[in-house]
């Protein structure tokens, strides 16, 4: 199974000010110990939320761009890993490694697959 495993960010976090060494080097630490247990398919960090440009379909059918993140609730995803593991439960326990390493809120949430009529 498939799982997207999501750090958020407040709208105004500036990595470069908050980001110490030693959250660094946890970061980097659950990176290979994830590569080691051969569960990480693909991680990925994001630019600032200020650089996002946004898309959506307006009521009337023509589509609005916007710059920033499309977020109602101050927190934006400032990084992500794609994760192969045998099932939620061991998601979970490698998105409360991120949850520590980063000292951020992370969601997880499944890929659609075959066997989910999808994807």
């Amino acid at each position: 199974m498939q799982f997207f495993v999501a750090i958020y960010r407040p709208l105004d976090y500036k990595p470069e000010a908050a980001e110490d060494s030693l959250m660094r080097a946890e970061i980097d630490a659950l990176n290979d110990e994830m590569v080691a247990a051969g569960v990480r398919e693909f991680v990925g960090g994001l630019h600032p939320v200020h650089q996002a440009q946004s898309v959506e379909v307006r009521e009337d059918g023509s589509l609005g761009r916007g710059v920033g993140p499309i977020s109602s609730a101050g927190m934006a995803i400032g990084g992500f890993w794609v994760l192969q593991v045998a099932d939620e439960s061991e998601a979970l326990c490698w998105a409360e490694k991120a949850s520590r390493a980063c000292r951020a809120p992370v969601e997880v949430r499944r890929f659609h697959g075959p066997a989910d009529g999808a994807g």
